[in-house]
C-alpha cells in the first residue's frame, strides 16, 4: 500500500473520530486525544465520569473504517463531584435494589478510591451488563470491575447452533461469514463483518444464549 495513501487514510479517520466524539453531547471531547493507524483507534486523554468513557468508545464504534478500538482513557473527577466511598457503595446498593433485571441480594459492592467491584452470580449475562450499567452513571465512580459469574446452564448441547441461527435471523449477517464453535458453555466467534457495531451485536447475540458462561469474540471489522 503506498504510505502516502495510507496516513492520508489514517489522518481522515482520526479526524473522523474527533468529529463524532465533538457531535456528542454526552461527552466532553476537548480532553481526548485520538490516533488512528490501520483501522485501530487509540484513546487516550481523561474524561469527567466513567460513563463518558463508554460513551467514548460507543461514538468511536459508529465511525465507519474502524477496525479496533484501544481505549486508555482515564477518569478525571471534578472536585465537585467526588464522594466518599461509602456514598457511593450505598448509592450502587440502591440503584441494584430498584432494577429489576438484577435479581435481588445477587450483586455484592466494594468500592475503593472511587472504583467499583461488582462479584456474585446470575443466572443471565444481561443481569451482569444491567449491573454494570447501573453503577456507570453515579457520581464519583472512577472505574467498574464486573466480577459478576454467569451461572453454567445445565445443558449447553445446542448452544453453537442456537446462536448461528440467531445470528441468521438478524438483517446484520449473512449466513457464513460468522463462525460458531462452543466448548461446553464457552463460545468462539470468528469470520469478518462491515463496521465495529456488527461486531458488538454478534457478541451479544452469543451472550444471549442459554448456557453461555463466556464469549470469545474474534470477528474481525473488514
Amino acid at each position: 500500500m503506498n504510505k502516502d495513501y495510507s496516513m492520508s487514510n489514517d489522518r481522515n479517520l482520526q479526524e473522523a473520530v474527533l468529529a463524532e466524539l465533538n457531535w456528542s453531547p454526552s461527552i466532553t471531547a476537548a480532553n481526548i486525544g485520538v490516533a488512528a493507524k490501520d483501522g485501530v483507534v487509540t484513546l487516550t486523554g481523561h474524561v469527567e465520569n466513567y460513563a463518558q468513557k463508554r460513551q467514548a468508545e460507543l461514538a468511536t464504534g459508529r465511525v465507519k473504517g474502524v477496525k479496533a478500538i484501544a481505549e486508555e482513557l482515564e477518569v478525571r473527577l471534578p472536585f465537585t463531584i467526588k464522594r466518599d466511598d461509602s456514598a457511593i457503595a450505598a448509592a450502587a446498593i440502591d440503584r441494584l435494589s430498584w432494577d429489576v433485571s438484577v435479581p435481588p441480594d445477587a450483586v455484592k459492592v466494594k468500592v475503593e478510591s472511587g472504583w467499583v467491584t461488582l462479584t456474585g452470580e446470575v443466572d443471565w449475562h444481561y443481569q451482569k451488563e444491567a449491573a454494570h450499567d447501573d453503577i456507570r452513571p453515579l457520581n464519583g465512580v472512577t472505574g467498574v470491575s464486573n466480577q459478576i459469574a454467569v451461572k453454567p446452564c445445565v445443558s449447553t448441547k445446542d448452544i453453537s447452533n442456537d446462536i448461528q441461527a440467531a445470528l441468521h435471523r438478524n438483517w446484520f449477517f449473512q449466513p457464513k461469514l460468522i463462525e460458531v464453535t462452543a466448548n461446553g458453555s464457552k463460545v468462539k466467534l470468528s469470520g469478518s463483518v462491515n463496521n465495529w457495531h456488527d461486531r458488538d451485536v454478534a457478541g451479544a447475540t452469543a451472550w444471549a444464549a442459554a448456557g453461555t458462561t463466556d464469549v470469545e469474540n474474534n470477528i474481525t471489522v473488514n
